[in-house]
């Protein structure tokens, strides 16, 4: 199993960012907005993403102490966002949402899993 991030701040750096956009989320501006829109995901299903924020936020913060869970839900977290790009190209939403929010988002996941356990 893999241990402990080799370096800690960038998965505690990832789950503050993710953090925040969960309570972004609660009520959301509207670029967020746009972006879920874009590709249509049901205003009733806006709440699932809050939720997958915020157990990943807790899961990388845990796996601060407890070895392999942060790799683990950075592994998810990275699997999120290549959901959402499918999401995104499969709806054809390719607008500045997708290429700042989302593919922003997977770069920096897969940076921080990079980082954290291979440098």
């Amino acid at each position: 199993m893999t241990g402990l991030p080799h370096t800690w701040w960038p998965t505690a750096l990832l789950a503050l960012v993710l953090l925040g956009d969960a309570v972004m989320s609660l009520k959301p501006p509207v670029f967020i907005q746009r972006c879920l829109e874009g590709v249509n995901l049901p205003r009733d299903w806006w709440w699932i993403l809050i939720a997958v924020k915020l157990l990943a936020t807790a899961g990388l913060l845990v796996g601060l102490k407890y070895p392999g869970i942060a790799f683990a839900t950075n592994a998810a977290v990275i699997a999120y966002f290549v959901c959402a790009v499918y999401a995104h190209i499969r709806a054809q939403f390719l607008k500045q949402e997708f290429w700042l929010n989302c593919l922003g988002m997977l770069t920096f996941s897969t940076a921080v899993l990079v980082f954290s356990y291979a440098v």
